[in-house]
C-alpha cells in the first residue's frame, strides 16, 4: 500500500482500487460495492473516451467538473433518474476520497447536477383496514393460482406486516432463524450490510407459521424440515426468489382487490411501511421504530412519526365544525359592523 499518491500522475484505476480498500472497514453490502464499481467504471470510461485515452491511462487530475458534467450528461441519455442519482452518489464519495488523498483541490461533483432524491415519506396502504381486508380475502382463497397455497401466501404477507421485515430479510430467513420458547419466540433477521436484529414473534404468527410448515410437509411428503431450510419456498419446494416474492405479493393485492391502495413502485415494501406506520399511530417512538426496523439512524424512524402527525392533523382538520367556523369567518368579513 502506498504512502501518498503522486497527484500529477495518479491513475484513476489505482485510486479506485485504494478507494474500495478504504471503505472495506465500513462493511458495505456486496450490492453497494458492485454498484459503486459499475458506476465508477462506466462514467470513468466516458471521461477517458472524451480525453482520447484508454481507461487504464486516465489520470485523476482529468476528472474535472467540466469533464464529469459532460460524462453524466451522456450517461443520463439512457439511464433513469434513480440510476443517475446512484452514480452521482458513488462519484461524490469517490471524489471526496480523492480530496482527502490530496489528489484534487476540491470535489468537482458540486458542478455536476443530479436528479432530486425521491421523497422518503412512508408508503403504507391507502385507506383504513386494507391490511385486514388483504389477509381475510387471501385466507378465504381469493388468490387464483395454478397451484394455490393459501398457508404459504399468508405467511409471506403477514410476516412483514407484523415484523417489518424487508424483502431480502424475508427471503433470507431459515427455520433456524426462530428462537425462544413457544409464546416467547423471536426471529433473527439479517439486514443491510449483514447487520442482524432480533424481532419478537407473537402467538398468532407462530400458529400461522406452524400451519404453513405442516402444509409444506404434507404437500411434498416430508417427515421433517431441517433448520437450514428456507422459510419461504415456491410450489416446487425451491427457495423463493425476489422476483417470485414480488409476483406473489402483487397477485395477492390484485385478487384481494386492494391493488389500487398500493403506492406506485411499492410492493413488498408496502407491508413494511404499513407495519411501521401503524406502530407510530399507536405511540411507538422513533427510537423503538429504529430498533424494530433495523435502521442505522433514528432519522428514518422519525419519518413515520412525522407522517403520523400529518395524518392526525388531516383527520382533525376534517371536523365539520371547521366548515361552520369557515362560514362564520367569511360572513363576518362581508357583513357591515353592527351598530353600537
Amino acid at each position: 500500500m502506498h504512502e501518498r499518491f503522486d497527484a500529477s500522475a495518479a491513475l484513476f484505476a489505482d485510486v479506485k482500487a485504494e478507494f474500495f480498500l478504504s471503505i472495506r472497514a465500513a462493511k458495505p453490502a456486496p450490492g453497494t460495492v458492485a454498484g459503486y464499481d459499475s458506476d465508477l467504471r462506466i462514467i470513468g470510461g466516458i471521461v477517458a473516451r472524451s480525453c482520447d485515452v484508454p481507461t487504464a491511462e486516465l489520470r485523476v487530475d482529468r476528472l474535472t467538473g467540466r469533464m464529469l458534467r459532460a460524462a453524466f450528461a451522456e450517461f443520463a441519455d439512457d439511464h433513469a433518474a434513480a440510476s443517475i442519482l446512484r452514480a452521482w452518489s458513488a462519484w461524490n464519495r469517490f471524489m471526496n476520497f480523492a480530496v482527502a488523498e490530496e489528489l484534487v483541490e476540491g470535489n468537482p461533483m458540486a458542478a455536476v447536477p443530479h436528479p432530486k432524491a425521491p421523497s422518503k415519506a412512508p408508503k403504507p396502504f391507502q385507506g383504513d383496514g386494507t391490511a385486514r381486508t388483504l389477509l381475510e380475502r387471501i385466507a378465504a382463497g381469493a388468490r387464483e393460482a395454478r397451484d394455490p397455497w393459501v398457508e404459504r401466501d399468508l405467511v409471506a404477507l403477514a410476516f412483514p406486516l407484523v415484523t417489518g421485515a424487508r424483502s431480502a430479510e424475508l427471503l433470507g430467513m431459515t427455520l433456524g432463524s426462530f428462537g425462544g420458547s413457544p409464546g416467547d419466540r423471536r426471529v433473527r433477521l439479517i439486514g443491510k450490510g449483514g447487520k442482524t436484529r432480533s424481532v419478537p414473534v407473537e402467538v398468532p404468527l407462530e400458529r400461522l407459521v406452524d400451519a404453513y410448515l405442516l402444509s409444506r410437509m404434507e404437500r411434498f411428503g416430508l417427515a421433517t424440515l431441517p433448520l437450514a431450510a428456507p422459510l419461504l419456498v415456491n410450489t416446487k419446494n425451491e427457495p423463493l426468489r425476489r422476483g417470485g416474492l414480488q409476483y406473489l405479493v402483487a397477485q395477492c393485492y390484485r385478487y384481494a382487490g386492494v391493488h389500487d391502495r398500493v403506492s406506485r413502485g411499492a410492493l413488498v415494501h408496502t407491508l413494511r411501511h404499513e407495519f411501521a406506520t401503524r406502530l407510530a399511530e399507536n405511540g411507538a417512538s422513533a427510537h423503538e421504530l429504529k430498533e424494530l426496523l433495523g435502521h442505522s439512524s433514528i432519522v428514518t424512524g422519525q419519518h413515520y412519526v412525522e407522517s403520523t402527525a400529518r395524518e392526525l392533523r388531516l383527520t382533525a382538520g376534517s371536523s365539520p365544525t371547521y366548515g361552520v367556523l369557515d362560514a362564520l369567518v367569511s360572513e363576518s368579513r362581508t357583513s357591515p359592523p353592527s351598530a353600537q
